[in-house]
């Protein structure tokens, strides 16, 4: 059995004296883990930097085994996010957002392009890719089944001014529909709905709070410790941001 392929380094654990239990998520493969000989060396530590998109190549006798792991780095985004707060803990969140969500060896091309997409553009700066990452774990939740419903209001059925999402439904609800449940309800970003301008940290966080409501209940909410701590850590720094903190 052998694979080669693009793909994103989503967590890295030492094992041994020098080696490395890889987790990567591929287009074709899934997410997907190796061995990597050496890869907590310092040599090769640099390439399985969580985030990073590596060209990886997978080798194994037989299709259930863990197999051996090589890879050369092609886009260093863990050393690009270093020097940017806000880039490494949105960095972090995506990749322990898809590590625990997605099931092993499964393909979802969506997230993956998604991710790629994210990963590729982090240098350029973190705040302009918040919606985009919103936008990214809405897709995950679709892939995964629990996709939000955003297209016209659950009360009305109008397309027109929506502005919450129910909690307990994941459908999009009105401004005036929804006025008199306004305190139990979620506020809809206007860049979930396509409609872009004048994004800012309670926009970023407005949505952070959307997806993560249904991530936890209906992805992580059986699972010990429930959503990844990097993604709430996500959360509190564009809070703070919001604060002016």
């Amino acid at each position: 059995m052998e694979w080669q392929a693009p793909a994103v380094v989503l967590d890295a654990r030492p094992l041994g004296e020098s080696g490395a239990v890889v987790s990567l998520l591929t287009e074709a493969h899934g997410r997907h883990a190796g061995l990597a000989k050496g890869g907590a060396s310092r040599a090769q530590a640099p390439v399985w930097q969580r985030g990073n998109l590596v060209e990886a190549r997978w080798v194994a006798r037989l299709p259930d085994q863990l197999g051996a792991l090589t890879g050369e780095l092609v886009h260093p985004a863990a050393a690009l996010a270093m020097e940017d707060p806000l880039a490494l803990a949105l960095l972090s969140a995506a990749c322990a957002v898809a590590e625990a969500a997605l099931p092993e060896r499964e393909p979802h091309p969506r997230c993956f392009q998604g991710l790629v997409s994210l990963v590729a553009r982090l240098g350029n700066g973190a705040g302009p890719l918040l919606p985009d990452y919103v936008r990214w774990e809405a897709e995950l939740l679709t892939e995964l089944g629990y996709g939000l419903d955003l297209a016209r209001c659950a009360a009305t059925g109008t397309a027109e001014d929506l502005a919450w999402v129910s909690p307990r439904t994941g459908r999009a609800v009105s401004a005036v529909a929804g006025e008199p449940w306004r305190d139990r309800l979620l506020p809809l970003p206007r860049y979930l709905l396509g409609q872009w301008g004048g994004e800012g940290p309670p926009e970023w966080l407005a949505g952070l709070r959307l997806t993560g409501h249904f991530l936890s209940r209906d992805v992580f909410g059986d699972r010990p410790g429930g959503l990844p701590q990097a993604r709430a850590m996500l959360a509190d720094r564009v809070g703070a941001l919001g604060a002016g903190l």
